[in-house]
């Protein structure tokens, strides 16, 4: 197989009008999977339910884009240079409570999910919260249900302790599917070295994101994302770094995000202005800039993709 593109965190607009087509700009000739956010803290398994049904069905409507249910259909759609889509969520609130509820957004691609969004809920802490309580019996019990039915415990957002207890208590690889590296640019949001080195030994990833706030004072850059990487790199070894855009294909759309839920967020989100984000044009020409910098290709392949691969062949259930 060609090497892989593996974007692990990328966001449509959360609306059940929203169009599915720009998603294609991800377009390559070695094919990409693309993971798609499909609700958050402020939204219910009703929302999610009806967002995931509305991008499903968008997407087998598009010709470049198909949905993804195992990675033999990865393989299968990425071979053919076309675009494999999965679903993310990033909080526990679209679970309703209800732990059940996990096998059910399986079936409707849910592959990863965020305990936590920013701040504290049923499950844990988030990383603008002042005090992080870690994870909560329910947290544990969330993670342990995630494991069963092969969705992957994802850190990013979540409180530092809370991540470390995920680790912790996860039986399979622990990801941070879109975080920054705190030592290099000092943003709540992004990731201590202990947290890497938790994530690192239950056989996990650090996704390098592509957000500017996050990369330093609003630099959406390759260089500045090269930095985030080599410095993981260093810390944890290069099977457990990957990147992924976190990319906002609808910049009004988050920033009223924002404005409906200030609550969610704090001044480290707007101090540098409106959030400047790296787009998948800037993202696909990555493999080339790491080949500039002297990279192998053995270690492009492996924080392109082939990392994300590895989680989601140890924790994927068959669809």
């Amino acid at each position: 197989m060609a090497l892989l593109l593996w974007d692990q965190h990328t966001c449509l607009p959360l609306q059940t009008d929203a169009e599915v087509a720009p998603l294609a700009r991800y377009r390559r000739s070695g094919g990409a999977l693309v993971s798609v956010n499909a609700g958050y803290a402020p939204h219910s398994l009703d929302d999610t339910t009806a967002l995931l049904r509305h991008f499903r069905a968008a997407v087998n409507a598009h010709p470049q884009l198909e949905l993804a249910s195992s990675l033999e259909d990865v393989e299968t759609i990425t071979g053919a240079g076309r675009i494999a889509v999965v679903f993310d969520l990033e909080d526990s609130n679209p679970l309703d409570g209800d732990l059940n509820n996990l096998a059910a957004l399986v079936n409707l691609g849910v592959r990863t999910l965020l305990p936590t969004y920013n701040h504290a809920n049923r499950a844990g802490s988030g990383c603008l919260d002042a005090t992080d309580g870690g994870l909560t019996s329910w947290g544990r019990s969330l993670v342990s249900e995630m494991n069963s039915v092969g969705i992957v415990a994802d850190g990013s957002h979540c409180g530092s302790r809370t991540g470390l207890d995920m680790c912790d208590v996860s039986t399979g690889p622990v990801i941070y599917s879109h975080s920054c590296m705190r030592a290099v640019w000092a943003h709540p949001r992004n990731i201590t070295d202990d947290q890497a080195h938790a994530c690192a030994a239950t056989g996990g990833v650090v996704g390098i994101s592509g957000v500017g706030i996050f990369l330093g004072p609003n630099t959406p850059t390759l260089e500045a994302m090269t930095r985030h990487l080599e410095y993981a790199i260093d810390l944890i070894g290069i099977d457990h770094v990957g990147v992924s855009t976190d990319f906002s294909f609808d910049f009004a759309d988050f920033n009223d995000e924002l404005a409906r839920n200030p609550h969610l967020f704090d001044d480290s989100y707007t101090s540098w202005g409106p959030i400047q984000w790296m787009p998948p044009e800037i993202f696909l020409g990555l493999e080339d800039h790491l080949c500039q910098q002297g990279w192998n290709a053995a270690d492009i392949t492996a924080v392109l993709g082939g990392n994300f691969y590895r989680v989601a062949q140890h924790s994927w259930c068959s669809g």
